[in-house]
């Protein structure tokens, strides 16, 4: 059955869809973004020196640990200028220790990693509501915890908790809109929830300025997103997936109700014409059979299984990029807050461009584009020859350019899987994006003099806009429902 058509009669982009986005999809996408760059400014490392008896009039703040080598230092004193606090000033992490916080960073990566696979199971097994509540709880606790860590390894591990649920928990935002909507209208859902994470990552460059000790900042970073709880009983399942599942007493529901607010009349001869039509066709395709579906099915058949690996690869290439610039923000210059409210401020002029481009030349020649010059930006911001004001430049190139291949990526994929495993695809493709990040803080680490992240994330963006060239266009077109729609789409 094609929801698509069916959603002529309940309204495509009416007053329901445009409550849900606005007043819960929206707010939702916020938690992502606060939880998955506080860690970078708790973590941050002021400007430090030896303060014992016997250094303190003879070791230089710029050979501190070269000094101290021989002598071990016993006592540390902190520049607090920018920082009351974070976790290297109150556990001296440095010198020997100095690798902590990017150990802490890359082992909060790995266990997005592994909460993103888990997610795609959860969401199609049961459900997009309650797999974002799930999540949701899983980090408010550890993000509430974080606060009161006492040592290291107790932050660790609370971080851990923290980095399962990111970025998995963006993913029913992103999911959810585009399954409420008619074709004409995803890259408008899209664009919206894309808009929102760049204005959530302006919002938490605010917060970063006003909470400087890391405690404080742990907590304002997480209690506010309680408040979300609330939502559970406004926060609808989406018809689409309940259909795909078997599940039509529960859509039809939610289409009622849809129905009702968008001003359309719909009869109860109609729903049981619908429903009777909706169980011949449910019981005569095998592939609609109420069935647990797992990775293998995305590999199953030669169509799909190339779409999913040249998604799953373009995924890798866009989280790579747009979380190592991200990363990469707060080093450009000595102001690591106006740094990186610059790097969620620049995402925004894209989008004045991107929503209308999308509408006239649709997903895969605009994705091709935008990581090109991408890619080129950062391996420009590389040349010797630019002084730090053109770097800078470039590099907000860059990231206008991933965010922008981001945002059309974020509607692509999902237009391109079909519903049955949509969440799963999503997933999978998430898993694999997210090996980027694993690895990235230590090349910013051993490679940030030499600036290799930045020729890393330039090539791989290059490689990426040439694989986008293989995948059909997607624009207006109807979201396939079964396996055997996502292998006849090409």
């Amino acid at each position: 059955m094609d929801f698509d058509k069916m959603l002529i009669d309940f309204g495509e982009y009416g007053l329901y869809q445009k409550q849900l986005i606005w007043l819960v999809v929206l707010p939702c996408v916020l938690p992502c973004g606060f939880h998955a760059y506080n860690q970078l400014f708790m973590a941050s490392t002021p400007e430090h020196w030896c303060k014992d008896e016997y250094y303190i009039n003879s070791t230089s703040k710029i050979n501190q640990c070269l000094d101290s080598m021989n002598n071990t230092c016993k006592f540390w004193d902190y520049d607090h200028s920018r920082y009351l606090s974070t976790i290297v000033t109150e556990w001296d992490l440095v010198c020997s220790k100095q690798f902590y916080p990017t150990f802490a960073l890359t082992i909060f990566g790995l266990s997005g990693l592994f909460g993103m696979l888990l997610f795609g199971f959860i969401q199609d097994g049961l459900g997009r509501r309650p797999a974002f509540f799930i999540y949701l709880f899983i980090e408010c606790i550890f993000g509430i915890a974080t606060a009161f860590a006492k040592d290291f390894w107790m932050w660790l591990i609370f971080r851990i908790g923290v980095g399962f649920t990111v970025p998995a928990i963006l993913a029913t935002p992103n999911v959810l809109p585009i399954e409420f909507v008619g074709p004409a209208h995803r890259t408008t859902c899209i664009l919206l929830t894309n808009i929102a994470h760049s204005v959530g990552m302006v919002i938490l460059s605010l917060v970063l300025y006003a909470f400087r000790d890391w405690r404080q900042l742990a907590l304002a970073t997480s209690l506010p997103f309680t408040v979300y709880f609330l939502y559970w009983w406004s926060f609808p399942e989406s018809p689409r997936w309940l259909l795909a599942c078997g599940k039509f007493e529960k859509a039809k529901t939610i289409l009622l109700k849809m129905a009702k607010v968008n001003g359309k009349d719909i009869s109860l001869d109609y729903m049981d014409q619908l429903k009777i039509k909706y169980e011949e066709e449910f019981k005569n395709q095998k592939s609609k059979t109420i069935k647990k579906y797992n990775i293998f099915h995305l590999f199953k058949t030669p169509n799909l299984r190339f779409k999913t690996i040249a998604i799953t690869f373009i995924w890798f290439v866009n989280t790579t990029v747009y979380v190592g610039l991200s990363y990469y923000a707060p080093a450009l210059s000595s102001d690591e807050h106006l740094n990186f409210f610059l790097a969620g401020a620049v995402e925004l002029p894209t989008y004045i461009v991107l929503w209308p481009a999308m509408e006239k030349f649709g997903r895969k020649s605009l994705l091709h584009i935008s990581m090109l010059i991408g890619g080129c930006a950062c391996l420009i911001a590389t040349f010797p020859i630019l002084d730090d004001q053109w770097t800078l430049i470039m590099f907000c190139i860059g990231k206008m350019g991933i965010s922008s291949s981001y945002v059309i990526l974020s509607l692509f994929a999902p237009e391109l899987y079909p519903t049955v495993v949509r969440g799963l695809g999503i997933s999978v493709s998430s898993v694999a994006g997210m090996i980027g990040p694993v690895g990235l803080p230590v090349i910013n680490y051993v490679g940030m003099g030499s600036q290799l992240s930045l020729i890393v994330m330039g090539v791989l963006q290059i490689i990426g806009a040439f694989v986008t060239l293989l995948l059909p266009e997607t624009k207006n077109c109807h979201l396939p429902q079964t396996l055997d729609d996502g292998e006849e789409y090409k």
